[in-house]
């Protein structure tokens, strides 16, 4: 497992998602109420960047733009047609006013 700082912790506003690139990576980083959350930042229904749908930050959802699939951003399970598979899950930690994810 690698750790990549990906930003501050005040970057982010909860019900934000911003994409990053690390360790060839794409990671989509999204604030909800209780936290932060990172995702691999491609639908797992058709290629298209997560990072540019919205933010349930209630539900800790995020929509992609293209099809309206939303997708856990706990476990990554989609919640909606028509995506049928879950996306990749990293773990996140806040240390020291940073945000850190763990990649494989």
């Amino acid at each position: 497992m690698s750790r990549v700082r990906l930003c501050g912790e005040d970057e982010l506003e909860v019900g934000a998602v911003r994409r990053f690139e690390a360790a060839g990576t794409a990671i989509a980083l999204a604030r909800c109420e209780g936290g932060y959350h990172a995702v691999i930042d491609n639908c797992s229904h058709e290629d298209y960047p997560l990072s540019e749908g919205d933010v349930w930050p209630d539900l800790c959802e995020i929509e992609c733009l293209r099809h309206g699939s939303t997708f856990s951003l706990l476990d990554g399970e989609p919640q909606s047609l028509p995506a049928t598979r879950p996306v990749t899950v990293f773990p996140v930690s806040v240390e020291d006013g940073g945000v850190f994810v763990e990649l494989p």
